[in-house]
Parts: C-alpha cells; structure tokens; sequence
C-alpha cells in the first residue's frame, strides 16, 4: 500500500523541483545571451581601438590638426565607455551564472544529492558536545550540508551555533518561525541575497572561498588612532603637501627659485613618513585582506536595508543597521570600500615619489579614521545582522521545500505551569526523518501520553530503532532552529537534547567506548536529576559490557530517568527490559517487525505499541552465508 503523505510529498517536490528547473533554464539562455554580447563588444573594442589609431595617426601625419583632435576625443571617449560597458557586462554574467547554478545546486538538494554539497561544516563537529555526533549535525550526510545556503563567516557560524543548541526561548524560536516563514515567500530576495554573499568570490565560473573571519575588522573599527585624529596632525598633512607642490613647481618646474627648497621639503616629508610607518602598513594591509569582502557586505547590506518585511524579526534586524547618524549601512560601507579602493594599489612603481609629495599614507590614515570615528563602532553589529538574515534564509529554503511540512508549537516551562500540566511534552504524528528522501521515507506516531516519560524501542536488528531515535533528534534540533519539522503536527516543550548513540573509543585519553558512555549516561542523568528538562536518546544502552550487567544497569538508568521530569527513548535488543512497562506506568513499549517472503526478509519501518516478538539475527546471518 502507497503512504499517500509520501505522495503527497513527491508531488509537491516535483512542482518545487519544475520551478527550479525553469528559473536555471532561463538564467542559462540569459547567460548564453550575456556571453554572445560581450564577445561582440570585446571584438569591437579591438576594431575601434585599430580604426582609431590609424586614423589618429593619418591625421596627425597630414597635419591636419583640427580632424586629429577630434577624433583623438572620439576615440577615447568611445573607447572608455565600451571598456566600462564590457566591466558592467562581466559583473552581469557573474551574477546569471551564480543564480543559474543556485538553481541547479536547488535542484541536487530536491533529488537527495546535496550530500555531495562542498560545505558540510565539518569544523564545527564536537565529541562532546550533548548531540553532535550522534543525530549528524555536521559532517559528510550533515544537517548543517544539507540546510546551509550562508556565505559569509559569521552566519555560517551562527547557523553552527543554532543547530548546536544555542537557541534562545520560547518567543525567540517564535519570531524565528515568523521571519521564516515569510522569507519563505521571497523567493527571488533570498536567492539574490545568496548570490551577492557568492559574487565576489567568482573566478570566471568557479567560486569556492568562503568569507573570512571580519573579527580583525571589526576590532580596528573599535580602535582609535590619537595621533590621525588629531586636528593638528590633520592640518599639517594637509598643509604641508601643497607648499612642497608649489616649491617642487617653482624650484623644479619653473626654475624660480633654488633647487635646495623643494629638495629640503622632498627631504622633511620623506622623513615624517618613517614615523608611524608600521602602523600604517598594518592597517593597509588590513585594508588589502578585506577590499574584497566589503564589496559583498555592500551588496548584501543593499539588498537588506531596500526590502521591507512584515514579519516583527526581520523588521528588527534591519532597524539595527544603523549608523550613528540614523544612516543607511550599506553607503557607509560602500564609502569604506571607495576609501580603500587606492589603497590596494600602492605598489604601483610611481607610488613611492607620489607619496612623499602628498603624503599619501597619512591622507589615507585620516580618512579612515574619520570614517571610523563615524561608523566602526556598529560594524560587528552589521555583519552579525547580516550572519542573522544568512541564517534564517537557510531555514526559510526548507520551509520553501517543504511547505507540507509543519511548523511546531515549542512551550516553554512556564506555559506548560499555566496550563496546569508543568510536564515536558512531546507529541509528533506522522513523524519523518528529515534528510531522508521522500520515496524511502517513513512516518510514525511519537506520542508521549499522560504520565509516560520513557518509550522502549525493541525490535529486530536492521528494523529502524536507530532511525527513530534519530528522526525524534534531529526534528527537535529544527524545531527549537526555528524551522518547520517533518511532520504532519507536532508539539513539544523547550528541552536540552542529550544522546548516547554513537560511543566509541577514545584512544588520546585511553578511554574505552563502555566508559565514555558511562561518562555520557552520568551525564544526562545528572541534567535530569537537577531538575533541567532534558530529551535523552538511548541506543542499545550499555552494549559493551555483558547481558546480566546490561539489563541490571539499564533497568536502573531507565528507572532513574522515568522519576525526572524528562523524556526519552531507549532503544533495546535485551526484551527483558520490556518487563519495566508492568512495574512502571512512566514506561511504555513500543516495537517495530520485519516479515519473510520467499525467504528474504522485509522491513515496514513502522512503530507498533508492545513489546517485539521476533528476532532475525540468525536468518541475517545466513542470508550474508554465515552457515548456523
């Protein structure tokens, strides 16, 4: 029998998935269009370049002087403008190729292959963290591979830090779902917003790099430099270079005065420049690092502050992008960038003689720390405003992908008082595994009822107990993000999430897998036992050491818990343990079955109340030609 809510699903997947395809199909006749232009223009320039100078030169030999001015002015003045169009031109294909492969990249998701995405997070992963490792938050397979769209540093790791946990309250998690599910609806916005963060990072049609860390930045805008704000260092910079212009043209341009003014004026100013010389090169250096960088902060920070939002979240992000002055961010740093834009040409062979006739390190310090003293205190704030818009632009993609999906209701502690309940709650029907395609996909019931605080998963090896575990987790890691879950309703509390699944050994600390659980189980229990609500996933509990100690030890762990004001789920082979459901009313079983036909064996991935009743290890031993 079909699960109509898995076709459900690829039905819609397959409208999402057409209109994905159609938007790269038209960014990719574009493209072909823009790329068709700006052959013709570069052709052109070499044709006007060549026909231009032939006739510069006819002219000038026939000394025909009025014709040659004239189309010497013609020339350039064509020349610079087709130079500018085919500048322009370039940035137009930049961005085509990067929304048409935005859409193609949108389209490998919707197919299951984002697993091959380049940016899975993999620095982020933690051993020891609560949940990390165990429910794949990052890594090759990842959430964070399959969720992320952020480009710059700082929203790539505050999506990290909102996966990890770091998620706020109640009303936080609500605000997040508001703005989510309105930027959802901008569609074009958000893959605008994506390709800006990408554009200064195309080489021709390849572009890997990320952001870099804009921490030093943001640092040297909270700095003050005493000695380039002060009014009289100010004066002299700029006094002292036009009187050594005038010497420099009277003593050497027009021989009025002795050769020994503008020499001993080349002389001092050279000097002053070797005070502070460090300093500078620093901060021009600085300058060099994040030329690049700022050109995408001005676009994404454009691209902001020109939409207006409704939703209560996104209207405070962008009213937190402010300068001093109540202006908008995006000129300050466009500004910032006009301003550091000659630096980065310093090198230049004529730089050196320039620089001493006008000073031009200290004009360039000044302005800078003008600039600064007007808008670098709040650059931290932008970027994280920016790292936060990145952020929920990754969620809304789910939400965008999945509209079948549901959005949570998260309670907090103090709402479940005030509905005279004061118990965690967990209530998810039709409950699926995220990162899983939709045709292989299964939904199941994971209700907690009345007093239940803990469900035994027993079943069969191979039969989706681990699964299970994993699909509670990871919902519940979107769900406190701010993200829709799969589901069709789900309701939960506000909880910390621990999970004793993946345990292996620890050979740095000669530390074996039984006792890093040991530390791990102590773990939870003392969170729980604190009086913290704590959602604890249990695979196979106490596995590495013998049956008798197992079922003593996991009996009492499972006991210990019930008595908190937690949930969780023990998954089990020891049926034992099923037992508990009679001498405790907080624990309940629940199970899943395989069945055999023409001597295979089949799964159905479905949860059943009650205990399990079969056992497949010895068949699966034999259909991998283990003989028994």
């Amino acid at each position: 029998m079909v699960d109509p809510q898995m076709q459900n699903e690829i039905k819609i997947k397959n409208e999402i998935q057409k209109k994905y395809e159609k938007r790269a199909h038209r960014y990719g006749q574009l493209l072909q269009k823009q790329e068709k232009l700006e052959r013709l223009i570069s052709n052109l320039r070499l044709t006007i370049f060549i026909v231009g100078l032939s006739i510069i030169v006819l002219t000038y030999m026939q000394d025909r002087y009025l014709d040659f001015l004239t189309a010497l002015l013609l020339f350039i003045g064509f020349f610079i403008y087709l130079v500018f169009r085919h500048g322009r031109l370039k940035e137009k294909i930049k961005s085509t190729i990067i929304l048409r492969d935005l859409n193609t990249h949108s389209l490998q998701r919707l197919r299951g292959e984002w697993n091959t995405f380049e940016d899975d997070g993999g620095e982020f992963k933690d051993k020891n963290h609560s949940y990390i490792e165990d429910l794949d938050i990052f890594g090759r397979n990842s959430l964070f591979q399959w969720i992320n769209t952020a480009q710059t540093f700082r929203g790539r790791q505050k999506l990290a830090a909102l996966l990890a946990g770091d998620v706020g309250n109640c009303n936080d998690i609500r605000e997040r779902q508001e703005a989510v599910s309105e930027l959802a609806t901008k569609f074009t916005w958000r893959q605008r917003f994506i390709a800006y963060g990408k554009l200064a990072f195309m080489d021709s049609k390849q572009y890997k790099e990320k952001l870099g860390d804009p921490q030093y930045l943001i640092n040297w805008g909270k700095e003050k430099n005493e000695v380039f704000s002060d009014l009289g260092v100010i004066v002299l910079c700029r006094v002292s270079p036009l009187i050594t212009t005038i010497l420099v043209i009277l003593g050497f341009g027009m021989d009025k005065i002795s050769w020994f003014w503008p020499a001993s004026a080349l002389l001092v100013q050279a000097t002053l420049l070797k005070y502070h010389r460090k300093e500078c090169a620093q901060i021009f250096k600085l300058a060099e690092q994040y030329a690049a960088d700022l050109k995408v902060y001005y676009q994404m920070l454009k691209h902001l502050e020109k939409y207006s939002f409704k939703a209560s979240y996104l209207q405070e992000i962008k009213k937190g992008i402010r300068d001093s002055q109540g202006r908008e961010v995006y000129k300050q740093i466009e500004r910032l960038s006009v301003l550091i834009a000659p630096i980065t040409s310093r090198r230049n062979a004529f730089y050196a003689f320039f620089n001493i006739v006008a000073l031009r390190d200290f004009q360039y310090m000044i302005a800078l720390e003008k600039w600064k003293q007007q808008s670098g205190q709040a650059l931290g704030e932008w970027f994280d405003a920016l790292a936060e818009m990145e952020v929920l632009a990754s969620l809304a993609v789910i939400r965008f992908e999945n509209p079948d999906w549901v959005m949570p209701t998260v309670f907090a502690a103090q709402e479940a008082q005030a509905n005279e309940t004061n118990k965690a709650v967990f209530v998810a029907v039709a409950l699926g595994h995220p990162l899983l395609p939709a045709e292989k996909r299964k939904h199941n019931d994971l209700i907690f009822k009345d007093k239940e605080k803990v469900l035994l998963i027993t079943g069969s090896n191979m039969s989706g107990k681990s699964t299970l575990l994993r699909t509670a987790g990871i919902n519940l890691v979107l769900a406190y993000a701010g993200a829709p879950v799969c589901a069709r309703s789900f309701q939960a509390s506000l909880m910390s999430i621990y999970t004793c699944m993946r345990i292996s050994d620890n050979l740095e600390e000669n530390i074996s897998s039984f006792y890093a659980e040991l530390l791990r189980i102590k773990q939870i229990v003392q969170k729980a036992e604190s009086g913290e609500r704590v959602f604890f996933l249990l695979d196979e509990v106490f596995k590495g050491t013998n049956s008798l100690d197992r079922h003593t030890g996991a009996k009492v762990l499972i006991n210990k818990l019930s008595q908190t004001n937690s949930l969780g789920l023990v998954s089990t082979h020891d049926l034992e343990l099923c037992d508990l459901a009679q001498e405790n009313e907080r624990v309940v079983n629940y199970h899943f079955q395989e069945y055999y036909q023409d001597g295979k064996i089949y799964f159905d991935y479905q949860l059943r109340p009650g205990p399990s009743t079969t056992r497949n290890a010895l068949h699966l031993m034999k259909l991998a030609g283990i003989d028994v």
